[in-house]
């Protein structure tokens, strides 16, 4: 993992990059199982690395959000299966925008 974290480190120098936003797989019930304790400790160890402030954000819903998106946009099934992490993530990524905003913290 140290070698993705200074890649992603590179990233951020490169691209000016302020924050990172990573998704926390909570259980449907809102609780942190393995998973989500994994989420944190690499989230941890990223910030030791990284040089910006790490964010873990709940990301429960985020696929199935991200299939409707592209179903609506006519997506067949094998062209969603290419790019449905991808939009998740931007799903991820907008929810916590909106919920510092909704907060006032943006």
């Amino acid at each position: 993992m140290g070698g993705d974290h200074r890649n992603i480190a590179k990233i951020v120098i490169e691209e000016e990059i302020e924050a990172i936003v990573i998704g926390l797989p909570l259980n449907m019930d809102g609780t942190e199982g393995s998973a989500a304790q994994s989420a944190r400790k690499e989230a941890e160890r990223m910030a030791t690395v990284v040089g910006v402030p790490i964010h873990v954000h709940d990301e429960r819903r985020s696929t199935v959000e991200a299939d409707r998106v592209l179903m609506e946009r006519n997506m067949n099934a094998q062209t969603r299966r290419g790019v449905i992490d991808k939009v998740a993530a931007a799903v991820i990524l907008q929810s916590w925008l909106d919920t510092r905003r909704h907060q006032g913290s943006l």
